[in-house]
């Protein structure tokens, strides 16, 4: 049996809505095989999973129901959020596939900053109005598998709606996807706050050259026990 501790992540100022995140700890020594892992990702059915390898280095492994990814926003900021939780010292560096990624906490917030080249090739797609947003059942075209549909809902404040679509790695609907929001706000070059899915909240914001942040806040579920 493999414990698995649930968070949602970029939840409302409430705690409410936020993304589902499977978290293994000590996974190097429970679940060691990589197809183990998709065999749990896919089971849990979460956007994504995150693996903690090694807790004192802060290595991670991350899959979706159907690959495994380099990077990704939101298991970045959860497994940031388990491990300063856990262990009762914030961490600063993430160890991913995709390079060192920073972490760190600001006002309750969790932020990661990570390298552009290590996110999906995202397709954005700015619609009219955020209605056409709410009123979506799926991407424009179903060869828009990997696609972030958004519309401004107050364009001075730098606030967003947007749905996130990638059936390209298994999620044909993504709750809150930071590296979607990250790739966003350095194309659009300022801060964000990204009202997305369901509820969910992300900041996002351009970082240093070639990299940006993403930040939200977490809570805790119940485990699940696989």
């Amino acid at each position: 049996m493999v414990t698995v501790r649930v968070v949602r992540v970029f939840t409302d100022q409430a705690g409410n809505h936020g993304n589902p995140l499977g978290v293994v700890e000590d996974a190097a020594s429970v679940v060691p095989d990589p197809a183990h892992r998709q065999e749990i990702a896919a089971r849990l059915g979460y956007s994504e999973t995150v693996f903690i390898d090694d807790a004192a280095t802060s290595a991670i492994s991350i899959y979706t129901p159907r690959a495994r990814l380099p990077f990704a926003g939101h298991p970045a900021v959860g497994a940031a959020w388990t491990l300063g939780r856990v262990h009762g010292t914030p961490r600063e560096v993430l160890r991913t596939e995709g390079g060192d990624v920073r972490t760190w906490t600001d006002d309750g917030v969790v932020w990661v900053r990570a390298s552009l080249a290590s996110t999906p090739p995202w397709w954005h797609e700015r619609l009219d109005d955020p209605k056409q947003v709410d009123d979506l059942t799926g991407p424009l075209d179903p060869s828009q598998d990997l696609t972030q549909l958004w519309a401004w809902e107050d364009e001075d404040a730098g606030i967003i709606r947007v749905r996130t679509f990638a059936d390209r790695v298994g999620i044909p609907e993504d709750e809150a996807c930071g590296s979607g929001a990250m790739r966003l706000a350095a194309g659009l070059g300022r801060a964000l706050t990204l009202h997305h899915g369901g509820g969910s909240v992300i900041h996002a914001r351009p970082g240093p050259p070639g990299h940006a942040d993403i930040g939200g806040t977490v809570t805790e579920d119940a485990p699940r026990i696989l």
